[in-house]
């Protein structure tokens, strides 16, 4: 990744990660018996240590492993032929990734670490023999892939018909969304490791662009972003602004 990824980090204030994060996003919307959880448990051939800024999984790379992200943050992101980059969606803990890329011959994007990260690796035919015979696992997973989907669809969205303050708003509102999901932090209020940079290139901004933008809703007392903290003031006003509805999350 040939951009600055000495940009990825900012300071934070800590915020604890929730225990067994692996399992919250599921639990929090099917209701697994506890042979299920075993199940998804044994699916994770290893536990994977990644340093920030590295890239995890390369454009074009036949890989067919997903998976569960259990601490620190990533992104996927494609890398245009003039050395721009169009950053495609975040993840936080508790997503489960690369379902998709199971089903094609090579991978047709980039992950990259935000922060130093812990992934617990599933092997794909493992997880597709799980699939016969659970429909239950079956069923989260398809969720999991989802939704994942539903939020990319509103980034397209953001970038194609939202003005700048509207798809800041929506961006920040949709990951307080995401982050209170699984306990870390509350949709007013949450650590974000992401830079302005980072945030910028997912919302088709550039950086100077997004930071007048974020000076726009600090005067209106509707958010501030600093120092790796976020806090949504007024969460109607940027609802208002960004026609957001948390449902296409739940």
């Amino acid at each position: 990744m040939p951009h600055d990824l000495s940009l990825l980090g900012t300071k934070t204030r800590p915020l604890p990660l929730p225990r067994r994060t692996v399992a919250r996003k599921p639990d929090t919307h099917i209701a697994f018996l506890p042979e299920d959880k075993t199940v998804l448990d044994s699916l994770e051939i290893r536990k994977r240590v990644f340093t920030k800024g590295c890239d995890i999984i390369h454009e074009g790379q036949q890989l067919k492993n997903a998976y569960i992200l259990c601490a620190g943050w990533l992104c996927s992101y494609k890398l245009m032929r003039n050395g721009t980059r169009q950053v495609i969606n975040f993840y936080v803990p508790g997503d489960l990734i690369g379902i998709r890329r199971l089903l094609l011959a090579n991978s047709d994007d980039n992950l990259c670490a935000i922060t130093r990260v812990e992934v617990g690796e599933i092997n794909a035919e493992k997880l597709l023999e799980a699939f016969d015979g659970n429909g239950r696992l079956a069923m989260s997973i398809l969720w999991s892939t989802l939704r994942d989907e539903a939020i990319v669809v509103q980034h397209l969205v953001d970038v194609g018909r939202r003005r700048p303050i509207d798809r800041v708003a929506h961006f920040f509102l949709e990951l307080g969304s995401r982050l209170s999901l699984v306990g870390l932090g509350t949709k007013t209020a949450y650590q974000c490791p992401l830079t302005q940079l980072l945030i910028a290139d997912a919302l088709g901004l550039t950086a100077v662009h997004f930071n007048r933008v974020l000076r726009q809703l600090r005067e209106l007392n509707a958010m501030t972003f600093h120092e790796g903290w976020v806090e949504l003031l007024d969460s109607k006003r940027l609802e208002r602004l960004a026609d957001f509805d948390s449902s296409y999350l739940q």
